[in-house]
């Protein structure tokens, strides 16, 4: 009876926030039927925004994925002065509300900012253009990749890499044919949730990027842009899109956790004997 009641609530709370929200934008996105619906997703600036949503995600996300690959490895392999440091900052966009980081972002590169007199007299222009959105996303989005390759590696431990070393592997094929094949679902399962982050992100994207209507407006920057407008055809087609795109990434996220754990059943960790083919292959 216990069981029977905690799973009502915990279903019941998922309903509110999250079931019925998004069931009712399905419901509105479709109430006068498909026509209006392609119409207002097909729109120049709806197609726009969809672009460069896309974009900032292709840019943001391997920088991300570099980044975090190469901070889990100096946090977990290394030691060196301020590696307590390093591994705080990689949190702070938990921390930190996203409008203060655009915020942040315009005292920096802004006009008046540290940067942004000498970027702009040098003819770069980093504020309410695309490069200012792609540092927002990046920096919005910056944890993911980190936060789940450290407790794998961290699991991993040092032996596979030690008996690469010994047999003569050099860093780089010790990176390439021990350490990453140790750690590609935890870096997919990072830049699945980095996408995720990257294509919802809205506060800081929206500091830095001006809301220029077919210029520098991103996908919920033109839900809330046709919202306010009056045009709620368009604001819930752009709403169903971003709502599919979430459920997609909801879908690949427990497709990749359970195509892991049955991998993770089959694969031993790499002992001497497999690091000796690894490396000798």
């Amino acid at each position: 009876m216990r069981r029977l009641g905690l799973r009502t609530v915990a279903l019941g709370y998922l309903l509110v926030l999250l079931l019925a929200p998004v069931g009712v934008i399905f419901w509105r996105t479709f109430e006068h039927g498909v026509g209006p619906v392609w119409s207002a997703i097909t729109a120049p600036d709806a197609m726009h925004a969809f672009w460069l949503s896309l974009t900032l995600v292709a840019v943001a996300v391997p920088l991300n994925t570099l980044f975090g690959i190469a901070a889990a490895i100096a946090i977990v392999r290394h030691r060196f002065p301020g590696r307590w440091l390093l591994s705080g900052l990689i949190d702070v966009p938990f921390a930190i509300s996203p409008v203060v980081i655009g915020l942040a972002l315009v005292l920096v590169y802004g006009h008046g900012g540290w940067l942004g007199d000498w970027l702009a007299g040098h003819g770069i222009r980093i504020i309410f253009s695309t490069p200012g959105m792609v540092l927002a996303t990046a920096f919005v989005s910056l944890p993911f990749v980190a936060r789940e390759t450290v407790p794998v590696l961290r699991e991993l431990g040092t032996d596979p890499e030690q008996a690469a070393a010994t047999l003569g592997a050099s860093p780089a094929q010790t990176f390439w044919r021990i350490t990453l094949p140790a750690i590609r679902w935890a870096v997919i399962y990072g830049v699945v949730l980095t996408t995720a982050r990257a294509l919802g992100e809205f506060g800081a994207v929206s500091v830095v990027s001006g809301k220029v209507a077919g210029q520098t407006e991103t996908l919920p920057l033109f839900v809330q842009d046709q919202f306010e407008n009056y045009n709620t055809a368009g604001a819930y087609a752009a709403a169903l899109v971003l709502a599919t795109l979430a459920i997609l990434t909801l879908v690949a996220m427990n497709l990749l956790a359970r195509l892991r754990r049955g991998r993770s059943a089959t694969d031993a960790t790499p002992t001497r004997a497999t690091s000796t083919r690894a490396v000798t292959a």
